[in-house]
């Protein structure tokens, strides 16, 4: 995980690892020769990390991209980004995805007017998402995502009647709305080698 530095998903929580001897560790580490698998195994382990996903998960997400249409190193982002504990994080509803898990384990995210508490539950275009029971949510809402780089396009945040935070599914993630600096293709060949 010290490896992954600054993954937006966990925004916030890289202060842990500021220590001298993480550092030092670090350099020493960057005078060797890289492996091809290594660099894979890397960039499956930032996209795993960043997401909060279980190997298993991640697998699943790289299955399904190899039977659709499309890139298959595309589709399994777009996916993740379609998440629901994802789309509340990058609306800026929860300072991490961790922490827009635990909102929709807890069931105060409501999909079109409805509980759902599944934090894998793949939105589709034109979901509301609101957030009920949550006197703090007032303060959750920002204007731009706490991944940096606003609120993507694929997204859009306003306030319901009630003055609480709504969010808008326009349409399905694209690769620029995905800010994880990442090679997916990697993340592909990783699996590929493996199966």
């Amino acid at each position: 995980m010290r490896r992954l530095k600054n993954l937006p998903g966990f925004a916030g929580k890289d202060t842990m690892f500021n220590s001298g001897e993480f550092r030092v560790a670090s350099d020493q580490s960057a005078s060797k020769k890289i492996s091809q698998f290594c660099v894979r195994l890397e960039a499956k382990q930032r996209l795993r990390f960043n997401y909060g996903l279980t190997e298993r998960q991640l697998l699943k997400y790289v299955r399904i991209a190899r039977k659709t249409r499309g890139s298959t190193g595309q589709v399994p982002l777009q996916l993740l980004e379609m998440r629901l504990d994802n789309i509340i994080f990058r609306l800026g509803m929860a300072s991490t995805i961790p922490a827009a898990r635990q909102l929709v384990n807890h069931r105060h995210i409501l999909v079109n007017h409805r509980i759902v508490d599944i934090p894998s539950y793949r939105c589709k275009p034109r979901d509301i998402l609101t957030i009920r029971n949550r006197p703090t949510s007032h303060n959750a809402a920002k204007a731009e995502s706490p991944g940096g780089g606003g609120i993507p396009d694929h997204l859009t945040l306003s306030l319901s009647k009630t003055g609480e935070p709504a969010g808008l599914v326009n349409h399905m993630a694209n690769r620029e709305s995905v800010h994880l600096d990442i090679n997916e293709l990697l993340v592909v060949e990783y699996y590929s080698r493996k199966a």
